[in-house]
């Protein structure tokens, strides 16, 4: 039987298989949920280049949420992603969710970037 971290790997590959099907030359908006801070980048996977990023770990972020771990900070993170996006020219990427499920956190994150002017 697999352990929990192996059927997440799985997951994880099996999303990112059908993303790279799927999206053609769009870059990816890549999320990592750890216990205490949400992290988010918009990779150029053509060039191997982070073109933005953001985290609750950020002073502009810290001071606006309670904590990293809510789906307050995740909202705020999303926002300041797209933000940072839009000033490198990118505007419609693929939301690669990793192994996560669509919900709390990463979705929170998902919404507030829309909001903010990302087209996925």
């Amino acid at each position: 039987m697999s352990n929990s971290k192996q059927l997440f790997e799985r997951r994880k590959d099996r999303n990112r298989v059908q993303l790279r099907r799927a999206c053609g030359l769009r870059p990816r908006l890549s999320v990592f949920r750890s216990g205490k801070h949400i992290y988010a980048q918009i990779i150029d996977d053509a060039h191997g280049v982070t073109l933005a990023a953001a985290s609750t770990i950020e002073k502009d972020v810290r001071s606006k949420a309670k904590t990293g771990a809510d789906i307050l900070a995740a909202g705020e993170v999303g926002k300041l992603v797209a933000k940072r996006a839009s000033k490198a020219g990118v505007k419609d990427v693929v939301f690669d969710r990793g192994g996560y499920k669509f919900h709390g956190r990463v979705k929170a994150l998902a919404e507030a970037a829309r909001e903010a002017g990302l087209s996925f």
